[in-house]
């Protein structure tokens, strides 16, 4: 039982809000909403609000985001328009104050730790005697074969060179109407920090990957994040473009996954419950029409009928590619929170995952999965990290190697037979994590992984990037080598001249980086390719390994911190963050791939409520407006 039950002001509205919202209960809702207690104490009338029906909600949350400016009024209408009615759905479907109620405070408010992991044993197949082994380590005497892993290319088909490329707007580099003339900021035709990937950048990195590669991964997010803006139209068109782009530029297969922003509204990927325009089968059967050239009529038929997931093997080798629909798993998909009942398996990704890993066991291959966010992530449900994890370690001899993307940042995880010892005898899978094309997160950036032909276990990994500094960028992007994995990290654990960068590696990294800051300083440059660099004190360097040793979720010591833990950081310059974040400056941002949604505006709201410039009379104006959007019943307004 929460202890909100122990304070009176919170008792006072809940009859009433219960049957009808007032807009006192609102604004007091959103004024106490400063922590756990007062998160669930605010659902009460967002519930009763949403019981009134989608547009009352809507046009309630609209107010607010304008009255309070959390963005432009543009932004606040298109965000909420169409991202607020699911987050409506889902609160008509649970209690203010169960488990569920709370995953929604911490993954929308940021005001709540992560509940404990419903507790749950996957089905598995028990393992058989081949199960036992894995191919043994290459003798070193056949050489590697590249494949290349990029991610997050988010390119904005509507970037205008010489637009403000530092505007008021989450996303620039666009002709907004509103924007400051004469620009503040001209945007370059190579894109800016604040802005998107234009289209020319995007063509000079495939032209790029072309020379590198036997063939590639892509671990999702075609479409920029101007998300207030995109609808399906658009992303049925981005998607098609990238498609064929990827197919005129480069020589072989590309296996992809499909990420939180190739939908529309952006990270809606409903379950079941769903109807109408909130369907998304018809990006499963989009991306399973044009993948079907790279992988084959059965993958195709995979995508269409399991939300997105899909199992081929790659081409010339043993190597099964499993690519997996993570975003179900993604605390921004609304659709997650419309029950007070668990769902262990939202639209049986997991059990597909394991019918494929089962299959590759049987035929004796060694297998990839490949996704869009890291298991490990801050913004995936401890839940289905659990049971993710268990399917792991149920098939850590099969799983040659795990590749996300997401985060936008140049970084791995990794995975554990025992997560009360974490060390180099239990670290049992490694969690590759592919930086951004995207400026917005750093230098433009992919990956090049030397691959073992017998154990397809990952020998080095090379990053390619493009500097922005460089004052040739702007005419045209130069691509270098940044640095190998194996040539940076090697050293400071002693590694074999054939051992692969496996758990049992990365785990003595990490170690390494405990003893020497220098090398982890340095790794802290590379995560955004020397673009965006945040300094990371003892304190973040102490969360940043931890993250580091956890590819399962509820183990990656974040703690939410009310109205930082999804705001804007990447766009917050380091003295701020070092100013306002403890620890110090965020390793990790999250709102990295998130962009101006829903989640965005909601965490900002307790800190406008309660420290905005002229608070009162926003909150004056506030409840005018309120007033005119939720009739306000006479006994209840005398109550």
């Amino acid at each position: 039982m929460h202890s909100f039950f122990k304070f009176p002001w919170i008792l006072l509205p809940l009859a009433s809000a219960f049957k009808h919202p007032h807009p006192d209960d609102l604004i007091n809702g959103f004024k106490n909403a400063v922590d756990c207690d007062g998160c669930h104490a605010l659902l009460v009338p967002l519930k009763a609000l949403a019981e009134l029906g989608d547009s009352a909600f809507v046009d309630t949350l609209i107010a607010t985001c304008k009255v309070l400016k959390l963005e432009d009024p543009d932004v606040c209408v298109g965000a909420i328009s169409q991202q607020g009615p699911i987050l409506s759905h889902a609160l008509r479907g649970i209690s203010p104050f169960g488990k569920t109620a709370t995953k929604l405070c911490e993954g929308t408010f940021g005001l709540c730790q992560p509940p404990a992991v419903n507790q749950y044993t996957l089905p598995l197949p028990a393992p058989g005697p081949a199960a036992a082994r894995k191919p043994t380590a290459s003798t070193g005497k056949k050489t590697p074969f590249q494949v290349v892993h990029f991610s997050d290319v988010h390119i904005d088909r509507e970037y205008a060179p010489g637009s403000d490329s530092n505007c008021k707007k989450p996303i620039c580099c666009r002709a907004f109407a509103d924007e400051a003339v004469p620009p503040n900021e001209p945007a370059g035709p190579f894109g800016n920090r604040n802005c998107d990937s234009p289209a020319g950048l995007a063509k000079s990195m495939l032209d790029q990957i072309s020379a590198h590669h036997t063939w590639s991964i892509f671990t999702g997010d075609v479409v920029e994040a101007a998300v207030w803006l995109v609808n399906r139209s658009e992303v049925t068109s981005d998607i098609g473009l990238f498609n064929q782009e990827l197919s005129a530029a480069l020589n072989a297969p590309v296996f992809p996954a499909i990420g939180n922003h190739d939908s529309a509204p952006v990270n809606n990927f409903p379950l079941d419950t769903a109807t109408g325009k909130f369907d998304a089968q018809w990006v499963f059967d989009l991306e399973g029409k044009q993948w079907r050239h790279w992988t084959n009529r059965t993958a195709a038929r995979e995508v269409k009928h399991f939300s997105g997931s899909y199992s081929v093997t790659a081409p010339g080798t043993n190597l099964r590619i499993i690519s997996i629909n993570t975003v179900y798993w993604y605390k921004q998909n609304f659709w997650l929170y419309d029950s007070d009942t668990p769902t262990h398996d939202p639209r049986g990704i997991l059990e597909f995952a394991v019918k494929e890993l089962q299959a590759a066991e049987d035929a004796g291959q060694r297998a990839w999965i490949i996704g869009h966010m890291p298991p490990g992530s801050q913004d995936v449900f401890s839940d289905q990290s659990n049971y993710y994890d268990q399917i792991v370690q149920r098939y850590r001899n099969t799983i040659a190697g795990q590749f996300f993307g997401h985060t936008h940042y140049d970084e791995f995880e990794i995975a554990y037979s025992d997560y009360e010892s974490r060390g180099a005898d239990t670290a049992v899978g490694a969690v590759w994590i592919a930086p951004a094309l995207t400026p917005r997160s750093g230098n433009p950036a992919f990956k090049v992984y030397d691959v073992d032909p017998e154990t397809y276990e990952i020998m080095d990994s090379k990053v390619y990037f493009s500097d922005m500094k460089n004052p040739k960028y702007q005419t045209e992007p130069e691509w270098k080598l940044y640095y190998s994995a194996r040539e940076e990290y090697g050293p400071l654990v002693d590694l074999a001249p054939t051992a692969p960068l496996n758990a049992r590696f990365w785990h003595a990294v990490t170690e390494a980086f405990e003893k020497n800051d220098t090398a982890f300083q340095r790794y802290n440059e590379f995560m955004t390719r020397g673009g965006h660099v945040h300094p990371c004190d003892a304190a973040c360097k102490k969360v940043a390994i931890c993250q580091m040793r956890a590819a399962r979720a509820e183990n990656n010591c974040h703690v939410a911190k009310p109205g930082l833990t999804f705001g804007d950081t990447e766009r917050d310059d380091p003295e701020t963050l070092m100013k306002n974040s403890a620890p110090p400056a965020p390793a990790h941002p999250q709102s990295q791939c998130e962009g101006a949604g829903i989640g965005h505006l909601l965490s900002q709201l307790a800190l406008k409520v309660t420290s905005g410039p002229g608070r009162e009379s926003s909150m004056a104006d506030l409840r005018s407006r309120l007033e005119k959007i939720i009739p306000v019943p006479r006994a209840v307004d005398e109550l």
